[in-house]
């Protein structure tokens, strides 16, 4: 195609070119739009296809001129992709595009493009591995919490305490002074859900008691003009619950799980807990490198990637089309710090030859169907249809990725 192409801006991964089309070419097209307008057009008195091509022409020669602009900005783009050997990774941007009678078309394309990652440096690191020790009293934390998960809440009569949940009818004098109806509120104590001085006197009373003094707003209270502020208060205790945690016996290990006793029950959650503190520590190593890699090798990250992993994130967390923005802002360092993880991922498996091969595949796949005691072939097709193959190959070049930085580096 004859077109014109002046480079502008080569940043990054970003390309800005002026593309300059002359008068003779967009004729052409002119020509060649209006050739398919005529072999089409429906005129009163003509037949199908038979109307003379100069009021053909003049009968549509809006909707000829926008086909031949649509036809030239794409084959110029073609042209553009092919004669500067780009790679683009997202659809082009065309901006202040001029199409005016009698005169060259003219407009900038902006095209992100495949960044090419050189990465040289993988080697001479020293990262730190956490200690993956698992004390007594780190199980003895989690059995804690499968007693508290185990709970139950009974009624009491009692005054409430930390801990207890309570159901209260609360009122706040207003700027006269007075104090209105009460509203229903349900907290529970010691959870920081009410200023201090409001959970101090809601202690005061037992179920069906009604208590009322003036209470200090704290100094670091988030409405700033309720901050130091006393003001009358008025509580009705409804409800209080107590918390009962069921005893840490061997009953409560075959409650728990198949397990014989509490001895059984406390070395499964001992042996759960060191394989989470070792996948901890594995992954902080891996995060370590890769950092360490970045920080050696500099290169540019597309936006269309972050943007379109932050879309799928949002997606994926059900996020409501107007805190999108917000979420997008929170989210857009997280995403980029992800992307330039894959892509660095990416760079050494292909210059390692690193990429998981189908037999690496076959055999995640014997061992998940071992594990699961089925066969193979059965576990291969519902991991196929399920797509979820590709997210095996992807953990298992991680992996083989991984194995190499950690032999080329030290990991105290």
């Amino acid at each position: 195609m004859n077109i014109e192409i002046t480079p502008k801006k080569a940043d990054g991964v970003e390309r800005l070119l002026e593309v300059r089309v002359p008068v003779e070419t967009i004729r052409e097209a002119e020509e060649k739009a209006a050739t398919r307008y005529a072999s089409q057009a429906r005129l009163p008195g003509f037949r199908p296809g038979k109307a003379p091509a100069a009021m053909v022409r003049k009968r549509f020669a809006q909707a000829i001129r926008q086909d031949a602009l649509e036809s030239l900005v794409q084959d110029a783009y073609k042209e553009v992709i092919e004669r500067e050997k780009l790679q683009p990774i997202a659809q082009p941007h065309v901006h202040d595009l001029k199409f005016e009678e009698g005169q060259p078309l003219t407009f900038e394309l902006h095209v992100e493009v495949r960044p090419e990652l050189n990465i040289e440096k993988t080697s001479g690191f020293t990262v730190t591995r956490q200690p993956t020790e698992v004390t007594d009293a780190m199980v003895q934390e989690q059995l804690e919490q499968l007693r508290d998960q185990r709970a139950t809440w009974t009624p009491v009569e009692d005054k409430p305490m930390a801990g207890d949940q309570v159901t209260v009818q609360l009122a706040t004098a207003d700027e006269n002074g007075d104090i209105p109806a009460g509203q229903e509120y349900r907290l529970t104590l010691g959870g920081g859900q009410a200023i201090p001085g409001i959970e101090e006197l809601i202690t005061e009373a037992a179920p069906g008691q009604t208590v009322e003094r003036a209470v200090r707003w704290p100094d670091d209270f988030p409405d700033e003009e309720q901050r130091g502020q006393t003001k009358p208060v008025r509580v009705t205790v409804t409800e209080v619950k107590r918390k009962s945690s069921p005893v840490l016996d061997d009953a409560f290990a075959r409650e728990v799980g198949d397990f014989d006793s509490l001895d059984a029950l406390t070395t499964a959650v001992k042996a759960d807990f060191e394989r989470h503190v070792t996948r901890e520590a594995d992954s902080g190593v891996r995060q370590q490198l890769v950092d360490a890699v970045i920080e050696a090798n500099p290169f540019d990250v597309p936006s269309t990637w972050v943007n379109e992993l932050v879309d799928a994130y949002a997606k994926a967390y059900q996020i409501p089309e107007e805190q999108r923005g917000a979420f997008a802002g929170e989210f857009r360092e997280m995403a980029e710090r992800q992307v330039r993880r894959d892509m660095v991922i990416d760079a050494i498996a292909e210059k390692q030859s690193l990429h998981a091969s189908e037999a690496d595949i076959d055999d995640k796949v014997a061992e998940v169907a071992a594990q699961q005691k089925q066969e193979p072939g059965a576990v291969y097709a519902s991991l196929q249809k399920a797509g979820r193959l590709r997210e095996i190959e992807r953990s298992i070049t991680e992996d083989k990725v991984f194995k190499y930085l950690t032999e080329q580096n030290t990991v105290a």
